[in-house]
């Protein structure tokens, strides 16, 4: 996990990610990045300097057929002296069963990032800590320029006004492989996912047009990424970003 604090650390201090007396909602949906990301936060508290809580939650999706098994997480919750709570929803029944979206994401998405807010309202929680990674982050940005026509990605840190939460990304330095080897070696209890749309979405085709992108071009993420970093799309030159300088 070494090299995944180190990322952690920086993005928490370049994005004024986290401040002593949080008391963080983790969102776990039971796979690699939000398990990675919660047995960070509570690895960094030994000795970032920084005082606050870590409360795990999931949300039960209520997709019909197979139930995913999340008494492993909650098991190592348990171990680790986290507060874990699995919450139910019928998010997965309104997405498919009712509203049988041919374009599923992106209303589950807003469903469940509303689900986590209201959690975090109850349970007394100031911050929403979401796993997206490195890969994900220029993945959005792909997908946004391309899909939508317009240039912005999520942000490392968001203020939501109405719910009184901000949500945080301390995984958005990290690389995805990173974060594969980590779960790996730390034997952390992956879930699969029983998603009917998972592996067939458009940020999965986004993932494959990147990963042959850099095997052609080595480089060209971490050049997408370099370019969000220096316009500050949607803050992500950070809480000190001052304008670059032009040259004549």
């Amino acid at each position: 996990m070494q090299k995944i604090l180190g990322y952690m650390r920086k993005a928490i201090q370049e994005y004024g990610l986290i401040s002593s007396g949080d008391r963080i909602l983790v969102g776990i949906s039971g796979g690699k990045d939000s398990l990675v990301l919660m047995q960070g936060l509570i690895l960094l508290r030994r000795f970032i300097g920084i005082d606050y809580e870590v409360v795990g939650v999931t949300l039960d999706m209520g997709f019909t057929g197979s139930k995913p098994d999340f008494s492993p997480v909650a098991e190592l919750c348990e171990r680790q002296g986290v507060e874990y709570h699995v919450i139910p929803t019928q998010i997965g029944e309104i997405v498919f069963a009712v509203r049988k979206e041919p374009s599923p994401c992106s209303l589950c998405a807003r469903m469940r990032r509303g689900a986590l807010h209201d959690a975090a309202n109850e349970l007394g929680c100031s911050k929403v800590a979401l796993g997206h990674n490195y890969d994900d982050a220029v993945e959005t940005f792909v997908m946004n320029l391309f899909t939508e026509g317009r240039i912005g990605c999520f942000s490392p840190s968001t203020y939501l006004t109405h719910k009184k939460v901000t949500v945080i990304r301390p995984l958005v330095l990290a690389p995805e492989k990173e974060i594969r080897r980590a779960a790996r070696k730390n034997e952390l209890p992956v879930v699969k996912s029983v998603c009917p749309a998972d592996g067939h979405t458009n940020r999965q085709k986004t993932k494959d047009f990147l990963a042959e992108m850099e095997r052609n071009d080595h480089g060209f993420k971490d050049r997408l990424f370099g370019a969000m970093k220096r316009a500050n799309v949607d803050g992500w030159g950070g809480v000190n970003w001052v304008p670059p300088v032009k040259k004549d």
